[in-house]
């Protein structure tokens, strides 16, 4: 399928699909980061090297360099969190989306802000938390935004992608908690968060909200 990566971070999504066969473009803002990708990439076989195409440009300007209907599926992950006003951005992915092509979002879940500071004995920031939707990432310090599902829902109807499927990231482990020991452990943290990501009433308050909108769906 022909992919639009928006945020590389680290590159392991885009390569991870090319590797599996997928046309990819890659869309970064960080020069650094394009670049850093660029070398991961010179170390991949001829065939995965072709099948990528990496672009230094904001996310926001996807009608500058594609045509509508360009993809079969955009992925934007933890890309909205530091965006000010998303919906522009979102109906920028959604119009390169082929129809029945798939939107994919990653985002910080606004309405769980509390649950990470109150777990953690911080009660004023847990306070704070139920009144604005920014909040300090841990691993990182960057001050970040969050979305609320019921919000960006009303966005993906009203850019012709409506909401097909969402899932919780990170029900458990998005706050401190002992550390995974071996390869048996992980095995079972997985099988709780993706059993959890799709269980109500726990993917509700996961840290991070996966949604998934098809055009013209």
């Amino acid at each position: 399928m022909r992919v639009l990566d928006v945020g590389l971070a680290h590159g392991t999504q885009a390569l991870r699909l090319a590797r599996a066969g997928h046309e990819v473009t890659a869309l970064e803002a960080d020069a650094s980061t394009v670049a850093a990708v660029r070398t991961a990439l010179a170390a991949e076989p001829a065939g995965i090297r072709e099948r990528v195409r990496l672009i230094e440009g904001d996310g926001r300007d996807t009608g500058v360099h594609f045509t509508p209907g360009a993809f079969d599926i955009v992925l934007c992950h933890g890309v909205l969190m530091h965006v000010e006003e998303p919906d522009p951005l979102v109906a920028g992915l959604a119009r390169v989306l082929a129809p029945g092509g798939l939107l994919s979002l990653v985002v910080r879940n606004a309405d769980a802000l509390a649950l990470r500071p109150g777990l953690a004995g911080d009660w004023d920031a847990a306070l704070a938390a139920f009144d604005s939707p920014h909040s300090v990432d841990p691993s990182s310090g960057a001050r970040v935004r969050a979305d609320r599902r019921e919000a960006l829902t009303a966005t993906l109807a009203g850019i012709g992608a409506p909401l097909r499927a969402w899932y919780g990231v990170r029900v458990f482990t998005d706050r401190p908690g002992p550390g995974v020991r071996d390869a048996a452990a992980l095995d079972a943290v997985l099988a709780a968060e993706e059993r959890a990501g799709r269980t109500d009433p726990y993917r509700a308050v996961a840290g991070l909200l996966h949604l998934c909108g098809v055009r013209g769906g």
